[in-house]
């Protein structure tokens, strides 16, 4: 089934739109994602398409079906939340039931049993909500989700209440799920990461509107925009005509960005002192300022102290037109 949001718009008050002509389609079996900063609209967006809310102009189609005035338990869609709104008083067996039970499904505990079986608690079967870890009551409410077989499960950051352990392991469980299964999910979240590391695709969104649809890769190395290129990483940005970007070959009229890692330390680069050195592990953050003044930020493995001065090249291809 072919998801298909189209000039969606939502307006909260006179003067608050919140959604403003969003269109995006989200393919069978896709994980599709909409990231972007607090405030941007893409709950809003995901409660539209949930049925909770009801656009002010626009059509939600599901397939060539029009759904707009389809109440929400005839969509065919379930919904993981972040806070994982499972009953405490029922079983993991019975929450997980819930859902096909209430929507008079049939073959309730072949459904469970598979569910449960796809997030692996099938051991943790009777036990209460209480007795669980926060990692596994998300997969509690992820095998509810599943247990009513949906055409298209909505996350609403479902991984944010987690510290950043879990969100780890249960990010790595969701790309298990998601290939296992293949249903389609549309996702929404503020997480860069989480959007790298799980979508098929991603949708950036600011202030109402979609900024930019791609790939992971495609959003990461080829921004349409600053706001993109800036959401989606850290970003060094260059004025227009600076003499750095001067020396990397930018145009003068358009402001030039490269990423941290982009830079390799090289004895004919370009000389910059180090301000601060910050040891994260994997890679080592630098504060550096060049000759002209320009202040960066670059990553390196190697051992650097402030005071030094290093020398970095950027290749033509990690150069980023803003």
């Amino acid at each position: 089934m072919i998801i298909t949001a189209s000039h969606l718009t939502k307006s909260f008050g006179p003067d608050a739109r919140v959604v403003d002509g969003v269109s995006f389609s989200i393919q069978p079996g896709e994980m599709f994602f909409l990231l972007g900063p607090s405030g941007c609209g893409k709950t809003t967006v995901l409660r539209m398409l949930a049925g909770f809310l009801q656009p002010d102009s626009g059509d939600i189609l599901f397939d060539q079906k029009r759904m707009n005035d389809v109440a929400p338990q005839h969509r065919n869609t379930a919904m993981v939340f972040q806070n994982y709104a499972i009953w405490p008083h029922l079983t993991v067996y019975e929450n997980v039931a819930y859902g096909p039970r209430a929507r008079k499904l049939a073959s309730i505990d072949r459904r469970v049993t598979d569910a449960l079986r796809v997030v692996r608690l099938e051991e943790f079967s009777q036990r209460k909500p209480a007795q669980l870890s926060g990692g596994q009551q998300q997969r509690v409410a992820l095998a509810r989700a599943l247990a009513v077989e949906p055409n298209l499960i909505l996350l609403d950051e479902p991984l944010s209440n987690l510290d950043a352990r879990l969100r780890l392991e249960l990010r790595e469980e969701l790309l298990r799920i998601h290939r296992e299964t293949r249903i389609t999910c549309l996702y929404v979240t503020h997480d860069q990461e989480e959007a790298l590391s799980l979508a098929d695709r991603i949708a950036v969104m600011n202030r109402g509107r979609i900024e930019q649809t791609g790939t992971p890769r495609e959003l990461y190395e080829h921004p349409a925009n600053e706001f993109t290129a800036r959401f989606m990483g850290e970003l060094n940005v260059l004025a227009p005509g600076s003499p750095l970007a001067a020396t990397l070959n930018g145009p003068p009229n358009r402001k030039l960005g490269f990423r941290p890692e982009s830079a390799r330390l090289a004895a004919n680069g370009i000389p910059a002192v180090v301000k601060h050195a910050t040891y994260l592990g994997s890679k080592t953050e630098l504060r550096v300022e060049t000759a002209t003044g320009e202040a960066l930020k670059l990553w390196t493995g190697s051992i650097v102290q402030p005071g030094e001065t290093l020398r970095f090249q950027v290749a033509p291809d990690k150069l980023i037109l803003l």
